[in-house]
């Protein structure tokens, strides 16, 4: 009886693991990827073509069909030219697959470039943030089960003149079906940035080959702006503060009903204004605080062309993604630890250690000092701030936690404006406490951050379709007295000559820094300062 139990299950394993054609194999893996990693797309499609029953139907009829057969073309091409790494290419984008589609399903997000700009700009300590057992049971199941079929399979590898039938034969059904639906190119266009972004394998395929390609232009030397020059000599310091991820509509000075400023609302001498970034994501954000026009370009950044003028010029950071910084004092949170081994360099409260003495100690009568923050940044913002900041409580330990309980994800990032609203402060009262120089501080976030609106969480959305928290930022001024005035704001989005707009940019920050440090330029546009000259 034993011996006829394990001659059944040798028989069944036999059958499990008899050689299939490579045909069968990629029509296998061609059907696997649309049922395991494209159902987001085709939910897409269903909720947002405006076409008839009998349009819709051919439509996804139509996407489906294309979709079996690139993948199916695909796979045969990989499988049969490349062998075992075409195995090993298959596991591979099953692993990434699973993962994306874990992603589009927990946190809303679209895998265009934006995304996987992010991705290859986050740090282990922030990334594994997102790690939970939920995350890699997703993972075993719908990618790496797939991808170990994918390299044990037996293969009958056939001939190339059936590689050849069976991949033109495909690529050409595929160009009569597309042609069959040419009257949605339009509808197509209007939705390829979503579209794109949630086809697998292709959209983090295509998208990273477009970062690679942006990383590789950047590399070059920016552009040169024209050469400026001091005009006088007053002591002056200007702390520019940039933010991470901090959404106007939490602050209390912006009329939000909790205390998350109660220190800077006692501030004298305090200005905000309404302000927009002008991207969604970390990378193009604060290449947007530093540049003096809007543009796809990389020109000459703030902090380096001060630093070529002549000005004593600081980079403090607990952050990363910025544009390539071009100063001799370049300072990360481990940098900045080792020089002060007495303050916790857990959080952005060490951008601030030895800030006044590096002030007053500088040989030059201007000094610029940036700090680059992470306060409010997912998906753990409960760990961005030392625990006598929790004043909301409870809070969720992260945002996957917080997709459960809203107001618990809430309260940890109110949280972290509540940390901001204290260094903010703290750096206000070094510049105040500083006899003889003139000074300021500016704070701009990068961008907002979605807290499960509309169930969107954290950022990253492309701005046509990135809600407003998204985009809606805080920028808050201080200036010592008597330093600087400040110009009206109009009413109006299209402010008359001498007036700020209702609504400002972050490009204001490039040349109103430069009115502060008394920097003449051709490159100064008094259009985007905020101040009088």
């Amino acid at each position: 009886m034993i011996v006829e139990l394990f001659r059944r299950i040798g028989d069944v394993k036999n059958k499990l693991v008899r050689p299939i054609s490579l045909f069968a194999f990629s029509c296998i893996v061609s059907v696997g990827t649309l049922l395991l990693f494209n159902i987001p797309f085709f939910n897409y499609v269903v909720h947002n073509t405006n076409a008839n029953i009998g349009g819709k139907i051919f439509l996804i009829a139509s996407l489906v069909v294309i979709m079996l057969l690139l993948n199916f073309m695909m796979t045969y091409l990989a499988m049969f030219l490349m062998r075992f790494a075409g195995r090993i290419l298959l596991f591979i984008l099953s692993f990434i697959n699973a993962t994306a589609v874990y992603f589009i399903f927990t946190y809303n997000v679209i895998i265009d470039e934006t995304t996987v700009s992010n991705v290859f700009n986050t740090r282990y300590s922030e990334a594994s943030g997102f790690f939970s057992w939920g995350l890699w049971l997703f993972i075993f199941a719908f990618g790496i089960l797939p991808g170990l079929w994918c390299l044990l399979q037996p293969i009958v590898w056939g001939k190339a003149k059936k590689m050849g039938i069976h991949c033109g034969g495909s690529l050409a059904v595929v160009l009569v079906v597309a042609l069959a639906n040419i009257n949605q190119t339009l509808w197509i266009g209007q939705h390829d940035t979503e579209l794109g972004g949630l086809v697998q394998p292709w959209s983090y395929i295509v998208n990273s080959i477009r970062v690679a390609n942006f990383k590789h232009a950047k590399q070059a030397e920016g552009i040169k702006l024209p050469d400026g020059t001091i005009r006088d000599n007053e002591k002056t310091a200007v702390v520019l503060v940039i933010g991470e991820s901090a959404r106007r509509v939490n602050f209390q000075l912006y009329g939000y009903n909790r205390e998350t400023n109660p220190l800077l609302s006692k501030q004298e001498g305090l200005k905000t204004f309404q302000a927009n970034s002008c991207a969604t994501y970390t990378t193009a954000g604060v290449k947007a605080i530093l540049e003096p026009v809007n543009s796809s370009d990389l020109y000459e950044l703030l902090p380096n062309y001060a630093f070529r003028t002549g000005v004593d010029v600081a980079w403090r950071t607990t952050n990363w993604g910025e544009p390539p910084i071009h100063v001799d004092e370049y300072l990360t949170d481990n940098d900045l630890s080792k020089l002060y081994p007495d303050v916790n360099g857990a959080y952005d409260g060490i951008l601030l250690a030895g800030l006044r003495e590096r002030i007053e100690s500088s040989s030059k009568d201007k000094v610029l000092i940036v700090l680059h923050t992470s306060t409010s940044h997912g998906p753990k913002y409960a760990d961005k701030y030392p625990k006598e900041f929790e004043v909301y409580r409870p809070v969720a330990k992260n945002v996957e936690d917080g997709e459960k309980n809203l107001d618990m994800l809430v309260n940890a990032y109110d949280n972290t404006i509540l940390y901001t609203d204290f260094l903010l402060d703290s750096i206000i009262n070094i510049l105040r406490s500083m006899a003889g120089w003139n000074s300021a501080m500016l704070y701009v976030s990068d961008h907002g951050e979605s807290l499960g609106e509309n169930k969107m969480f954290m950022h990253g959305v492309p701005m046509k379709l990135a809600p407003r928290v998204q985009y809606e930022i805080p920028f808050i001024v201080w200036t010592s007295e008597n330093f600087r005035d400040y110009k009206p704001t109009s009413s109006q989005q299209d402010a008359p000559l001498g007036e700020l707009p209702a609504v400002i940019e972050q490009h204001h920050v490039f040349h109103s820094v430069l009115n502060l440090l008394s920097i003449d330029s051709p490159a100064y546009d008094s259009a985007y300062d905020i101040f009088k000259r």
